[in-house]
């Protein structure tokens, strides 16, 4: 008996390696199956372990589509077979590397962190880069892309990043010439905030062959707290980072789906760094400072606008230990009250742009933006755009692109690191010379194909 399976887009325009994922009945073992267009051309299947069972096999494939398109379900494919070809594993270029992946499309790595507490402890993509440029996105390790932060990344919390924090394990879901899906799993380490300890997360991530983009999904142990004097239910700060280094962005616009609604400055950074100045400055001549406080002052008095953003929180953290809890208690309380009144002050103003806006000429660098749910950042001297779609809206983004040191970051939360994501929301991320079409693409991260399975 023949199976078709009828493929149609609802959107105008050309989709590149579009996944289709569709189930037929009954148990089908083997792992890659043939298909074929009308045209005659094979398609490759890959059979998905975890979506199949002695009822139904679900399959997924790519395919480059223009409006319509039907296959036509064949039997299995040998695995060593030309046709068989796809996703290639390199090997990783970081010690915790846990997988290197060639998509046809994407160079990627995947790391699980070390727990050591720096930039280059965190796990998360550490490596990206496309093959139409290149050009890696991270080049030095010591950010990532995919971490989540707050409520967790807070002051309140006197914990910073927890990618930086945890190490994860990883399963490997499937893993196969089409499709690769992994899932990390994670404990939270302990902060000061009650409500937030003991939490675990998952956070899945799909590549699949040729994609121009990829799709993950955070889920963690329910969890109500307070931040920033807002109540937060089960939402968090996703954070996606990049970097060009000193004086170069790989991003220089950001812009969002019917114009961006933001203020600029970011009034709590910038008491933090004043805190740290504070600190730093009086510090000399007493003995009492710890080693670990010793090393951080001489890593952030090279100069505050270059140094790692990380360092900053490093030097608050509770798990660090360079300052006592009291003082830090005590230090940060008066971040917050400072940072909550100039937040908020007549002179930041909300403003509308329906242009794309140049964020490292406004104040520190950085804008916080209304609620958005497609979203881009973009370089204006070259044609790359890293482009984002949420099931949900955000609340709200924080989007920074600091020049002097080169660093970029896409975060889904608001002012004074309140988080703004939903927990358990899809996200789909698309890069490639996508400048002058970002819009289209991201109303195709939005909108599934339709499929129809038939006789």
């Amino acid at each position: 008996m023949t199976t078709r399976i009828a493929i149609s887009d609802p959107l105008p325009g050309h989709r590149t390696a579009e996944p289709v994922r569709f189930t037929v009945d009954g148990a089908l073992p083997h792992p890659l199956h043939i298909a074929h267009t009308a045209s005659g051309d094979p398609v490759l299947c890959q059979r998905l372990n975890h979506q199949s069972d002695q009822r139904s096999t679900t399959f997924v494939a790519v395919l480059d589509l223009d409006g319509e398109q039907t296959l036509e379900l064949g039997g299995p494919l040998d695995s060593g077979s030309p046709e068989a070809e796809g996703i290639r594993t390199l090997t990783p270029t970081e010690e915790d590397g846990f997988v290197r992946l060639d998509t046809g499309y994407f160079d990627l790595e995947l790391c699980t962190g070390t727990a050591m507490g720096t930039g280059a402890s965190k796990w998360g993509l550490r490596h990206f880069s496309a093959h139409y440029e290149g050009i890696d996105l991270l080049p030095s390790g010591n950010n990532a892309i995919g971490g989540f932060y707050g409520p967790f990344f807070t002051p309140e919390n006197g914990l910073i990043n927890p990618p930086e924090h945890s190490v994860v394990s990883i399963e490997a879901v499937e893993a196969g010439p089409v499709l690769h899906h992994y899932r990390l799993h994670g404990t939270i380490p302990d902060g000061l905030i009650d409500d937030l300890k003991g939490k675990s997360y998952a956070i899945d991530w799909i590549f699949t062959l040729g994609t121009p983009y990829f799709e993950r999904r955070y889920v963690v142990d329910d969890f109500q707290t307070v931040i920033n004097g807002r109540s937060i239910t089960n939402k968090i700060t996703v954070g996606d980072e990049f970097e060009g280094g000193p004086g170069e962005l790989v991003f220089d616009r950001f812009a969002s789906e019917s114009g961006t609604w933001y203020r600029a400055g970011d009034p709590y950074a910038m008491k933090l760094a004043d805190e740290v100045e504070e600190v730093i400055g009086t510090a000399s001549g007493q003995q009492d400072r710890s080693q670990k406080f010793e090393e951080f002052r001489r890593q952030l008095g090279s100069g505050m606008e270059s140094a790692h953003w990380d360092l900053y929180w490093r030097l608050f953290s509770a798990w660090e230990r360079a300052l006592p809890e009291d003082e830090i208690t005590t230090r940060l309380a008066q971040v917050r009250r400072s940072a909550h009144v100039l937040a908020d002050a007549p002179d930041r103003p909300w403003v509308l742009d329906t242009r794309p806006v140049d964020v490292s000429s406004v104040p520190d660098e950085t804008i916080f933006t209304g609620p958005v749910q497609k979203s881009v950042e973009f370089s204006t001297t070259k044609d790359r755009a890293m482009i984002w779609w949420t099931g949900r809206p955000s609340g709200a983004f924080q989007i920074v692109q600091r020049k002097q040191s080169g660093w970029v970051n896409w975060g889904s939360n608001g002012e004074n690191e309140c988080p703004e994501l939903p927990v358990g929301v899809p996200i789909k991320t698309a890069y490639g010379p996508f400048t002058q079409t970002w819009e289209g693409i991201a109303d195709q991260l939005a909108t599934p194909v339709t499929v129809t399975v038939g006789q």
